[in-house]
């Protein structure tokens, strides 16, 4: 009896490390194909909300997340929605924390990046005085494409984005895009 123990105590230690090596996640390198729920071009913009009360700062983000670079906010899309963000080939991981920009939405800037990744991708730096971004030339708004990897769970819409103003940011999808696209990864 002993020994089958053994054996099953090694058969199931062999089949975990197994399990565990193969869940590593995949790092897929610049010019690979990987797979993405969704890909697109909007327009961004930049805030930070640390709940300071400072230049114009809402509080903290709907998702209860800290304020942190990374953190985006989608007049549309599911909290804890992730993917990333190129602009002249960088490539940036975001994850939806947040709602808006609110009225921007409606001229077509669907994606509020926080001003740490915006400063990374437009060569600024990021003010933590004034929550802005500077020495970027000026750039407020930036034309950038879009990948999303993952859907968050909650209410939003599961498709390309669409302004505040539709709330769609409070509406469960039912009809959301679910079938996997390829999308190079750039070089």
């Amino acid at each position: 009896m002993t020994a089958r123990l053994r054996t099953f105590a090694m058969l199931a230690t062999t089949a975990a490390t197994a399990l565990t090596m193969g869940a590593a996640p995949a790092h897929a390198d610049s010019g690979t194909v990987q797979q993405a729920m969704l890909k697109g071009s909007t327009t961004a913009s930049y805030f930070w909300d640390d709940a300071s009360g400072r230049a114009g700062d809402t509080g903290l983000p709907a998702a209860g997340k800290p304020m942190q670079k990374g953190l985006a906010a989608s007049p549309s899309w599911p909290l804890m929605t992730e993917g990333y963000v190129i602009y002249q080939g960088k490539k940036v991981p975001f994850f939806v924390g947040d709602r808006g920009p609110g009225d921007p939405s409606s001229r077509g800037v669907m994606l509020d990046l926080d001003a740490k990744t915006f400063a990374e991708l437009t060569g600024g730096t990021f003010n933590p005085g004034t929550l802005g971004v500077e020495n970027n030339g000026g750039k407020g708004h930036i034309k950038i494409d879009y990948v999303v990897t993952k859907w968050g769970d909650g209410v939003g819409k599961k498709n390309h984005p669409v302004a505040f103003s539709t709330g769609a940011w409070a509406e469960k999808d039912t009809r959301p895009v679910t079938t996997p696209i390829p999308v190079k990864l750039p070089a």
